[in-house]
């Protein structure tokens, strides 16, 4: 058996272009370990957190079946519509609130990708369709009680809050990396994994000193090179804090950055002691949380406040819609992007202008 591009494929057996149906057991046999091997192929490319996003939902899948008695591979209309019932019973993340809509439509959707991919269940394509619109019915109901589920979307994290939240931080290690990495999320535009996986020999210096390119290789969805331009002050430059960063790395350590290792380290509480290994995608947003707590903001940030914080900012500053997508990886007219600029429109161009 030969292999290409890493996946078992059977040595020709005759020139005849056998039908499907006519294939024997043995040449049948080899084609279902090429689809198992494919699957694992795929599977294994896929991006940690999206192989821990559907083995969350997979995993609640699994106590809904064990509650309620039913098989665990029976994903099926039926079982799918009482799974969203049971779902929207559940506690959501944070006390006192209960599963968002959002977690409910990804949980489902986890599910019958786990079930299709990695259990070999043939799926009608249509399979979730009277589930989501349960669940869109329950929307519905919810909004007209004026119930609120979740957290809510990120808010925009902003200059003005980033230089609050540089004002309060302490002049410590921690303090320096969390100043850095706030920035750095801010003017890449990141997704909390993006900014975990970093490694320094992805942030260089452009030769000709105009700032930082910085080299997004571990993207969900954009993979993508980031032109990093300096901002005027100081206290919430990118550039500026990077720099800082590597100079108090470096200085820790006695030698220069290595190359391989991951640009944002983990740094123990108290502040001065450097640790092995990166931080997680999880704990890019908790260090955003606690910037907001430190400098006691109005708002309460997340790990997609400064991806939404610089699609904000660049729109005020009236760049144009298609370099910010460029920025932080967003399809060109992301209903997403497009989002965060419709909350902020209709104040210059309003229809109470020049009335009265």
């Amino acid at each position: 058996m030969d292999t290409a591009g890493g996946l078992a494929v059977p040595a020709p057996r005759s020139g005849d272009l056998l039908q499907p149906e006519d294939f024997d057991a043995e040449t049948r046999a080899l084609l279902q370990a090429v689809g198992l091997a494919a699957k694992k192929t795929v599977a294994d490319s896929r991006p940690e957190n999206t192989k821990d996003g559907y083995e969350q939902d997979w995993g609640t899948w699994e106590s809904f079946t064990a509650e309620k008695g039913l098989p665990v591979l029976g994903v099926e209309e039926g079982t799918l519509v009482a799974f969203v019932h049971w779902l929207w019973q559940q506690p959501g993340k944070r006390a006192g609130t209960s599963t968002a809509p959002s977690t409910i439509r990804r949980r489902l959707s986890g599910v019958i990708v786990t079930g299709r991919q990695e259990h070999g269940l043939v799926l009608d394509r249509k399979v979730g369709a009277l589930a989501r619109e349960y669940l869109g019915a329950l929307v519905k109901q919810m909004e007209k009680a004026g119930e609120v589920r979740g957290t809510g979307p990120a808010p925009a994290l902003l200059p003005v809050h980033m230089k609050k939240i540089s004002k309060a931080l302490p002049e410590n290690l921690r303090g320096v990396r969390d100043r850095s990495l706030m920035t750095m999320h801010f003017a890449v535009a990141g997704r909390e994994h993006e900014l975990a996986y970093l490694r320094n020999r992805d942030i260089t210096e452009d030769s000709d000193g105009r700032g930082l390119l910085v080299d997004i290789r571990v993207s969900k969805v954009s993979p993508r090179k980031v032109k990093v331009k300096p901002l005027q002050d100081t206290r919430i430059c990118p550039v500026t804090s990077w720099r800082a960063y590597r100079a108090a790395v470096e200085e820790l350590i006695g030698e220069p950055l290595d190359p391989d290792e991951f640009a944002f380290r983990r740094v123990h509480s108290k502040g001065t002691t450097l640790m092995a290994g990166g931080i997680t995608p999880e704990a890019v947003g908790d260090v955003i949380t606690r910037c907001g707590e430190i400098a006691e903001l109005e708002i309460r940030p997340t790990g997609h406040s400064p991806r939404r914080g610089l699609a904000t900012a660049s729109k005020k500053a009236k760049n144009d819609r298609a370099a910010i997508a460029k920025q932080g990886g967003w399809a060109p007219n992301s209903t997403a992007m497009e989002g965060y600029f419709e909350e902020e429109e209709g104040w210059e161009d309003n229809a109470m202008n020049g009335v009265g």
